[in-house]
């Protein structure tokens, strides 16, 4: 009876121990998978110049001057951006790139950097990653400026900056002059008529004919 019940404890501290020496295993292959193949996991934001790298909470959609601020990345991870201009201000031609390699926490962050005002989209590209990149759209709406919109031929062809046609007008090139008052002519002078002689009065008396 000691005997089968000393094989049964001995039975029992065997399976502990295998099963705690297969998940060490386990877990520091999961380890070094995770150490070897960097993943997607990770965050990037475009950040206005006077906010504080670890607020990472900040995403405006308008800034002047920014920089890029990526987090929670895999240590040492090789990063490379770039910011194309993107409708409706722009014709998706790239204006800016970079490269960082994140700290041993994941972390990193670019220099500030400046663009024209416009709409613009950031990819954001690093090692290891098994989708597509990384992407935010944002304005840059700096005080004092204005964007300068390129329109777009259907195939992204940019047609250059439309002008604003002349108005037409038919209006005289300088103001009519009013001409100067003139003077009324004079009255013509009328001269009065002479009265008519008056007709002869026949003479009566007794004064002798003479011949």
């Amino acid at each position: 009876m000691t005997v089968l019940n000393n094989r049964a404890k001995f039975a029992g501290l065997a399976s502990i121990t295998l099963a705690a020496t297969t998940a060490a295993v386990l877990f520091a292959s999961q380890a070094a998978f995770a150490t070897a193949t960097p993943g997607d996991n990770g965050t990037v934001k475009v950040h206005d110049s006077t906010t504080p790298v670890t607020d990472h909470q900040n995403d405006p959609q308008d800034v002047c001057q920014f920089y890029l601020d990526g987090f929670g990345f895999d240590g040492a991870q090789s990063v490379t951006w770039y910011i194309d201009s993107w409708p409706p201000t722009g014709n998706k031609t790239e204006v800016l790139n970079g490269s960082l390699t994140m700290d041993a926490n994941g972390d990193g962050y670019t220099a500030n950097q400046s663009l024209p005002n416009g709409h613009y989209k950031l990819f954001w590209n690093f090692a290891g990653e098994n989708g597509a990149a990384k992407q935010k759209v944002f304005w840059v709406k700096c005080p004092g400026a204005e964007p300068t919109p390129t329109s777009t031929t259907p195939d992204g062809t940019p047609t250059g900056t439309p002008t604003t046609p002349a108005p037409n007008c038919t209006c005289a090139s300088t103001p009519p002059t009013t001409p100067p008052p003139t003077t009324p002519p004079a009255p013509p002078t009328q001269t009065p008529p002479v009265p008519a002689a008056p007709a002869p009065v026949a003479v009566t008396g007794s004064l002798p004919v003479t011949g």
